[in-house]
């Protein structure tokens, strides 16, 4: 006889059930006048016997027996079967969850090579989480979710110790990716709203903004590593991660959005904190600057339209090569060149045009430096001269610049020579 699809199914030989999702509804014929095909006999194989019996009747400790042995994906599955099991599942997710290994200890002391296993498993929670909630409104999902997870401490900023090293955001991280998934605009918008309300990150961005760098050391790396391990960098897309970090700088003005964007990229020393004088203060070397190079390229977003205007990542960027104190001209070139052509050209020829030849001069030769440093073809940086002097009008512009050019290449030549025959001195 057809079984009902709740249906435990039993072997044998075997000690463990397991659930079987048994689609045996009656199909409807696809002639004029419907009707129902006649039963079938369902040939079982040897060894197993059904035992037939709806889930609500179960004693909860029994249909928690079962659930033991399943992973976290079965048992994501199985709460879609039926308001009833959903609301079995629900009610004792937190216990699910535990059950697998959801312990403190593990954000702490863990090895690197069981790190994607660690994060997978989070992963499994967010889907678990997802389709448990599947027939919520937004705003009660998350209220749901936030009562469950955030009694974690280490998945709320400011509540964890061993904040670089703990796992707790890049495991929340993992597990809000696939949580939120496939959400339209508006329900990704609550999410952040959310977040901003419950973590009070509007407030803590308002300290660390407007206090000294370096004045909030640990506040700083926390809303580093939660920005980034949460909400930018889970994602593969890049409109994805573009959207998270607009909603993270957009309600700041300018200024603050400079300084947040060096909190977020900026380099880290040797302890962990935020390094705010290795701009202004020695050369840095590619790997420091390449992660502001990608923020731009991100927001600049190869000049397709977005939230953000030519002229917005304009003066974005040159309000952070001014934090915390203008940055040393080689590094501001390393910047621009690691930017790619079109935010370097577009830069550059905005200098040209606002009259700023002796900034644009300066910039061109230690570009030329950074090529000659980094292995970067000489060629490129001609290219872009050319492009540069056709931004100004007039023959006697163009020679205006090349011999301001010229003027820093002998400056910099007799420098280079001077601490040359210091050093062999």
């Amino acid at each position: 006889m057809p079984q009902s699809i709740n249906t435990i199914v039993v072997h044998r030989n075997s000690s463990k059930p397991t659930v079987k999702d048994l689609d045996l509804s009656p199909v409807l014929s696809t002639n004029k006048h419907l009707r129902r095909r006649r039963p079938q006999n369902y040939a079982l194989p040897s060894g197993i016997t059904f035992f037939q019996h709806d889930f609500s009747n179960l004693p909860f400790d029994v249909f928690y027996s079962i659930l033991q042995y399943l992973s976290l994906k079965e048992i994501s599955i199985l709460s879609m079967v039926s308001k009833v099991i959903n609301s079995y599942i629900v009610q004792n997710i937190s216990k699910l969850v535990k059950r697998n290994r959801m312990a403190l200890g593990s954000l702490h002391q863990y090895n690197t090579s069981d790190l994607e296993e660690h994060l997978e498993y989070y992963r499994s929670v967010g889907l678990l989480f997802k389709r448990c909630t599947l027939l919520l409104p937004t705003k009660e999902r998350l209220k749901f979710i936030s009562s469950q997870l955030f009694k974690v401490p280490c998945f709320l900023i400011g509540k964890c110790s061993h904040v670089p090293e703990c796992l707790g955001f890049a495991s929340y991280g993992a597990f809000l990716k696939v949580l939120i998934a496939g959400w339209d605009e508006l329900e990704c918008h609550r999410v952040f709203s959310f977040h901003c309300d419950f973590t009070n990150l509007h407030r803590r961005i308002q300290t660390v903004v407007s206090s000294k760098p370096g004045a909030a050391r640990e506040l700083e790396i926390h809303i580093r590593l939660f920005c980034r391990s949460v909400l930018i960098d889970p994602w593969n897309n890049q409109n994805d991660s573009l959207f998270w970090l607009t909603r993270i700088l957009k309600p700041w003005p300018m200024v603050n959005q400079a300084r947040l964007l060096y909190i977020l990229y900026g380099p880290v020393t040797s302890e962990g904190n935020i390094d705010w004088q290795k701009m202004t203060q020695s050369l840095a070397e590619e790997c420091s600057v390449v992660q502001f190079a990608n923020a731009i390229k991100l927001i600049h977003h190869d000049g397709k339209p977005t939230e953000w205007t030519a002229d917005s990542v304009i003066g974005l960027l040159e309000e952070l090569t001014d934090v915390p104190n203008e940055w040393l001209l080689e590094n501001q070139a390393r910047l621009l060149l690691l930017c790619g052509n079109n935010i370097c050209y577009t830069i550059m020829s905005s200098k040209a045009v606002n009259g700023r030849v002796n900034e644009l001069a300066n910039l061109m030769v230690f570009q030329a430096l950074v090529c000659e440093k980094d292995g970067y073809h000489m060629q490129w940086l001609r290219k872009m001269l050319q492009k540069i002097c056709m931004v100004f009008g007039s023959f006697k512009e163009r020679c205006n610049l090349l011999q301001k050019v010229e003027s820093v290449f002998c400056q910099c030549s007799l420098e280079i020579l001077q601490m040359h025959s210091v050093m062999v001195n």
